[in-house]
């Protein structure tokens, strides 16, 4: 893994990272700011790399361009996996300082999933919804803990699963406006079944906290609001379509406190 030496101040391109993050992107952002200052420098170019490929098929209508555009982060990550010179931009450099072989091809898999949101098309079943949360969500949690320290996959699959469903919960309104059908079954009961098995997830990733290393925790603090969203959203479907998932900034802020000092994301 590539090491960005000891210091904790940022560049000028890590610093482009983390106001990206923090604009598009405020729940990681926050939970990133709540971790130690030394694992900002290594969050932030992955979050970063993960809001650009996100937005690539959102910010045109022709799926030609979209490809091209995911394209290129493969290509770049292709180059970080090969060990060579990176192009230059503003997250592509700080993320080649923070990601080795394995990495890339683990953000390459990001990235081959995003491709289904060029097409928007539905999903066949709930299991590719669920598969489609692990390699975007899951593997970007893989990263960010792989940056940092150890972590078991017991822990990482079920929390990035919890994590991602959560959030594209909550994203439901956008998606729907965008013309996606985000769901593969929309009525109210297969909601609350979906964001129970998400509650589910979320429990088997806690019941594995010993497998994640201290160092490796910031990782993890995204989870901090998923627990109450998915909560919400099994007591009152109907809050998914409405928007009304979000805790209230009060509640979320206090959870975040708790859960970076204590360590129990």
């Amino acid at each position: 893994m590539r090491s960005t030496g000891n210091s904790c101040v940022l560049d000028a391109d890590t610093r482009a990272c983390a106001d990206l993050v923090r604009r598009a992107d405020p729940a990681r952002f926050r939970a990133t700011m709540a971790g130690p200052v030394a694992a900002r420098a290594r969050l932030f170019p992955i979050y970063a790399f993960n809001i650009e490929v996100a937005r690539a098929p959102w910010v045109t209508r022709e799926p030609m361009i979209a490809e091209m555009r995911l394209q290129w982060w493969r290509d770049v990550l292709a180059e970080i996996a090969g060990g060579g010179p990176v192009r230059r931009h503003e997250v592509a450099v700080p993320l080649a300082r923070v990601l080795d072989a394995t990495g890339a091809r683990l953000l390459d898999a990001l990235i081959e999933a995003r491709r289904a949101d060029t097409l928007r098309a539905p999903f066949d079943d709930e299991a590719a919804l669920w598969a489609y949360l692990d390699a975007t969500s899951g593997n970007l949690m893989r990263v960010a803990a792989r940056v940092l320290g150890p972590a078991g996959e017991g822990a990482l699959r079920p929390a990035g699963l919890a994590l991602g469903l959560a959030n594209w919960l909550r994203a439901i309104p956008a998606l729907e406006a965008a013309g996606r059908a985000p769901l593969p079954d929309g009525r109210p009961r297969a909601v609350r079944e979906l964001a129970q098995a998400g509650l589910g997830y979320l429990r088997a990733a806690r019941a594995r906290r010993a497998e994640v290393s201290r160092p490796a925790r910031p990782a993890l603090l995204p989870l901090w609001e998923a627990g109450a969203v998915l909560a919400r959203a099994t007591r009152d479907p109907g809050a998914v379509t409405a928007g009304r998932l979000d805790p209230a900034p009060a509640i979320s802020g206090a959870t975040l406190l708790w859960r970076a000092v204590s360590g129990r994301w």
